[in-house]
């Protein structure tokens, strides 16, 4: 369970053990801490940022539950569909402790999942999306060095100077050079290897920076979505021509460069065509709502207040928070009386009328 790591180039080697924690036979693996952690990261981002993207935090909830576990069940799912071998039982099948999961089936899976939730517990989709994408970079930045512990999604041989070595990638290397040398790919696996997982985390926490520093300036709901489609395909798309172990749809095309590649260019177009849209316009974020019953209750007396997408996150708590006060306070009771027992009255004149008649 333990590997002896060195990175030759730099001087440095050390022993990991996969295994985090032992009760009785059952063991837990740094892979399932490492994802755990990138994954309570991410949350608590969103929930802290929910009201910048006029979202309820409280229902949120709801959203994230059903979008994180699908999430990893489609990441499952996704990995086992495309996996160039057979498991040998179902519980192999849903076994993730040792990795195995597809990172492009647990976008789909959250996204698609989560979306539905949202549209269940009435949280703006679009907005949702956006906010959901930078926290997927922040997941994905620091999942990736469950790779590291387990010694997986590594890359071919390389001479540069953080080239990585240890009995992992040599065995692995070892077993798969036939197959390697039929797709054109030779390595020698007493060699270095790219550490592939540590590209693909240093673009993601690259990407989750860079989202944070210019969502304030986005123009249009969706256009961090994109971004986040772009920017992750982008650096997935070269990555995974450097590994030896992808998923792949032929002998030749790997799955992952294809979704990849779609992906980016579908998310170009409406890139492109929601800036032209949106071009000359100032994205206002409606507030979020806490009592949508009551609020349904009140109908035209109460407003949902608006502030520019642009305004600080300090801005967005306390106007928020002060909304949702007068939401509260809102006396609806009156309101209700004067519907069930409405009260007439009658104009002077048509009183007068009236008595003029009867006196006839």
């Amino acid at each position: 369970m333990t590997y002896h790591v060195q990175f030759p180039g730099l001087g440095l080697e050390m022993t990991i053990n996969r295994v985090a924690l032992s009760i009785g036979n059952f063991n837990i693996y740094w892979y399932g801490v490492i994802i755990a952690a990138g994954m309570l990261l991410a949350i608590l981002y969103a929930f802290h940022y929910a009201d910048d993207f006029g979202i309820n935090s409280d229902r949120l909830v709801d959203v994230i539950l059903v979008g994180a576990v699908m999430a990893i069940v489609c990441a499952r799912i996704y990995y086992v569909a495309f996996a160039p071998f057979e498991y040998e039982s179902l519980w192999d099948m849903i076994d993730i402790r040792q990795g195995g999961i597809a990172i492009y089936g647990a976008v789909i899976g959250a996204f698609v999942f989560g979306g539905l939730m949202a549209k269940f517990r009435k949280v703006p989709i679009l907005p949702l999306f956006d906010l959901v994408g930078i926290c997927f970079l922040i997941g994905q930045g620091i999942g990736r060095w469950g790779n590291f512990v387990n010694q997986e999604a590594f890359g071919s041989n390389t001479t540069l100077p953080w080239g990585m070595y240890s009995e992992g990638t040599q065995a692995y290397l070892a077993g798969v050079q036939a197959t390697l040398a039929a797709q054109g790919i030779t390595v020698d696996p007493a060699m270095p290897v790219h550490p592939t997982f540590l590209y693909e985390s240093i673009w993601c926490l690259v990407g989750f920076a860079m989202l944070t520093l210019y969502f304030k300036k986005r123009h249009f709901n969706g256009e961090i979505f994109l971004l986040y489609i772009i920017w992750y395909g982008l650096g997935r798309f070269w990555i995974e021509g450097l590994r030896t172990d992808a998923l792949m749809l032929t002998a030749n095309l790997r799955t992952s460069q294809l979704v990849a590649l779609i992906s980016v260019a579908a998310a170009v177009v409406l890139l492109v065509y929601g800036l032209q849209k949106s071009k000359g316009t100032t994205l206002m974020v409606p507030l979020a709502v806490a009592d949508i019953k009551k609020q349904a209750q009140a109908g035209e007396r109460f407003t949902v207040d608006s502030l520019p997408a642009r305004a600080s996150h300090k801005e967005f708590a306390a106007a928020t928070a002060e909304m949702n006060r007068r939401l509260e306070e809102l006396d609806l009771t009156q309101q209700d009386e004067q519907t069930v027992n409405p009260v007439e009255e009658q104009p002077a004149e048509s009183s007068e009328e009236s008595s003029e008649e009867s006196g006839d």
